[in-house]
């Protein structure tokens, strides 16, 4: 488990949403540890609670495969590598310029294929009929035009009304669960008291916050983890409240290490170790890490076990199906935004992006090739001079 999870941490370039691509290419798709239906539940469930919904996604990955053991070998290898990396950073070893470096335009633009291959694969399987094809446009549309955490949840709402609403998805639902169920192996007794210990450290944090530095930290960063839907760059704000408003580290040195965080991969939350380091040394490294993780790998643990016996209601199973068309419709409108806005909007990254594609798609190669060879087309380009 920390082998496979180390290697995409290693190589999950691209934010929460090309994580979660990556994730099924490696987990779904090559090792088959689960089916496309239960993946795309699992995302569901990450969507609708609070935290980094790719880390979450990862650790019940391994909660699901290996027990409490996996869950936290998953967490660790896939968070380690970028917040070793910006912790080092923040102690001024090896600190570099990348916000225009030509391997990291690269990296973006392969994001962008990685991503709409993933789009392609779970419309296949998840919306494979003209209903559920309009219901994923309908998605992509209001997560487009209504940006932020109401629109993402409004549109797995409306998935889940056009679930109980649409005959045939009932009748198809009631007939058979669709995947592979998720089965954790914790009790509903545990997830009940894993979903307390997050309200409970929500409330009583606070309280402890004036013992010191550390006490301030695991505060202020466990607040920020958990009232935070989605996770990546919607954190960034109460993240700069917390530590530049509150003096711990100037503006300057924060959007420093929010560049830095863009040129490594794995998950954005990771910033919490470059800050950390920044105004308490190692040992802040540590606290903010773990504190910025902890609620929403306790509401993600919680959920599972009431999770499994939701879905074998077969009502419950015809609004999980809308469900899954939606979050198609939510993956088509974060490859338009911020992956395509990101990556492939300039001349350059979209060939690139679709050098990339054609790498996945044709040539069959794994998307971390795929990733290495487009940083090696960017970083060409630019010693040509061709990023414009």
């Amino acid at each position: 488990m920390f082998l496979v999870f180390l290697r995409l941490g290693l190589t999950s370039f691209g934010g929460p949403v090309a994580h979660l691509a990556f994730f099924r290419e490696a987990l779904v798709r090559r090792r088959r540890w689960l089916d496309e239906a239960a993946y795309a539940e699992l995302i569901a469930l990450c969507q609708f609670l609070p935290g980094p919904a790719s880390s979450q996604a990862g650790l019940a990955l391994g909660l699901l495969r290996a027990g409490l053991p996996g869950a936290l070998a998953a967490w660790a290898a896939f968070t380690l590598p970028s917040a070793i990396a910006l912790a080092v950073f923040a102690a001024g070893v090896g600190a570099m310029d990348a916000a225009g470096a030509g391997w990291l335009v690269g990296v973006k633009a392969a994001a962008v294929a990685v991503v709409a291959q993933a789009a392609l694969g779970m419309g296949r399987s998840l919306a494979p009929d003209r209903p559920r094809q309009a219901l994923a446009a309908a998605a992509a549309a209001l997560a487009l035009l209504a940006p932020g955490v109401a629109g993402q949840l409004g549109a797995i709402a409306l998935g889940a009304v056009f679930g109980l609403l649409s005959a045939s998805t009932v009748a198809e639902a009631a007939a058979a669960p669709t995947g592979a169920p998720l089965r954790p192996p914790l009790s509903r007794s545990a997830g009940a008291g894993c979903l307390a210990a997050a309200a409970l450290l929500l409330a009583g944090l606070p309280l402890l916050a004036s013992l010191g530095p550390l006490a301030a930290h695991a505060d202020a960063f466990y607040r920020a983890g958990a009232l935070v839907f989605g996770g990546g760059h919607v954190v960034l704000p109460l993240l700069e409240a917390e530590t530049v408003g509150r003096g711990w580290v100037d503006a300057e040195t924060f959007v420093a290490g929010y560049g830095a965080a863009q040129a490594v991969p794995g998950p954005l939350f990771a910033f919490a170790a470059f800050l950390g380091q920044a105004s308490a040394g190692i040992p802040g490294a540590v606290v903010s890490l773990v504190a910025i993780f902890l609620p929403g790998a306790l509401l993600v643990i919680g959920a599972l076990p009431f999770w499994a016996a939701l879905r074998a209601r077969p009502r419950a199973r015809a609004a999980l199906a809308g469900v899954n068309a939606a979050v198609v419709g939510l993956l088509l409108a974060a490859l338009y935004d911020p992956v395509f806005a990101r990556g492939a909007a300039e001349p350059a990254g979209f060939v690139i992006a679709m050098a990339a594609w054609l790498a996945l798609t044709g040539w069959k190669l794994s998307p971390p090739l795929a990733v290495l060879g487009a940083a090696v087309l960017g970083q060409g380009l630019g010693w040509a001079g061709l990023l414009g």
